[in-house]
């Protein structure tokens, strides 16, 4: 059995959740998600409680069941407590700020980036170099985040670019000569 897939999901208070058929719905305080699951999977709500089921041990069955459980699980955990990613800018003269719900990069290149979130996901800008993105869907948290850090990715030189808070990003020694080159 999977070990992640045969965890029960706890749904805590204040969260509606409703299965039909193959379609799961979740609202919470922070929004509504709604999540289509594989027919092969069985998702049953016991009171407060989530549990997927998989019919057999075949090896996509196995895959599957552990994903659903996640899946699920995160929309349980992004309706009530959301998900945040933090990125930094480094450079001289680069920056972040806001214009409308959109963010406006000035990353180096002769243009300014705009780059709008999708729906459900709002950006901040509490100073010029810390961009922060939150929402309650964590695939669309993630995926507009990556799209802001592949905007200008951290160079390995001068570590020039947009980076996540924590990430680390592996320097580079410069050219160097040799004694009496030219």
């Amino acid at each position: 059995m999977s070990r992640i897939g045969r965890q029960p999901v706890a749904i805590p208070a204040g969260v509606k959740v409703s299965v039909a058929n193959r379609l799961v719905k979740v609202e919470g305080p922070k929004g509504k998600l709604q999540f289509e699951h594989h027919p092969n999977m069985t998702v049953k709500l016991d009171g407060s409680t989530l549990t997927v089921t998989r019919p057999d041990d075949d090896r996509q069955n196995r895959a599957l069941h552990g994903l659903t459980r996640a899946l699920v699980n995160n929309m349980v955990v992004g309706v009530t407590k959301g998900y945040e990613k933090r990125l930094k800018i480094e450079g001289v003269g680069y920056q972040a700020a806001m214009k409308g719900k959109a963010v406006e990069l000035t990353v180096g290149y002769a243009n300014r980036i705009v780059l709008d979130p999708p729906e459900g996901v709002t950006v901040a800008v509490p100073d010029p170099t810390t961009i922060v993105v939150t929402g309650a869907d964590k695939q669309k948290v993630g995926q507009f985040a990556a799209e802001v850090r592949a905007s200008k990715k951290p160079e390995p030189y001068k570590g020039k670019g947009v980076r996540y808070e924590n990430e680390v990003v592996r320097r580079k020694e410069g050219k160097s000569f040799a004694a009496g080159g030219k």
